[in-house]
């Protein structure tokens, strides 16, 4: 059981899925950074200084807090703020990925393209190919 365990493990899927989920986990933080940090304070510029993560809508009157963790800890609250930067952040992330995707396609559909070099004939069929011409001089 050991053995296959190890077989298992030293596939090259195994190990090339361990590694598409590291990267990925690194390109959503490069996301989450590009939204939190770049794209939504332009937005928030945009629409008067607005700062979407902290919107919230309390659900009982024991919310009185302003802050959304404040608001929190108080009771329960509606964060449609917060749910707006992460859905701003999944739709930026499937567009890099779909560009991502579209230009390894692009790749992959050059190389097919190119005409693969016809091989050369055998020696003895060269031979041939050479006496014939020499015979129609």
């Amino acid at each position: 059981m050991l053995k296959e365990f190890k077989d298992f493990i030293a596939k090259g899927n195994v190990m090339d899925m361990a590694v598409g989920i590291i990267i990925g986990g690194a390109f959503g933080l490069i996301v989450k950074s590009l939204v939190d940090d770049i794209i939504m304070p332009i937005v928030s510029a945009i629409f008067g200084g607005l700062d979407f993560s902290s919107y919230f809508i309390p659900l009982n009157d024991a919310v009185t807090a302003t802050a959304l963790d404040a608001a929190k800890e108080q009771g329960a609250v509606l964060a449609w703020g917060n749910f707006l930067t992460v859905a701003v952040n999944f739709v930026i992330l499937a567009w890099i990925i779909f560009l991502l995707v579209k230009a390894v396609n692009n790749l992959k559909k050059k190389e097919e393209e190119k005409p693969a070099e016809p091989a050369a004939p055998p020696a003895d069929v060269q031979l041939l190919e050479e006496i014939r011409d020499l015979l129609k001089k």
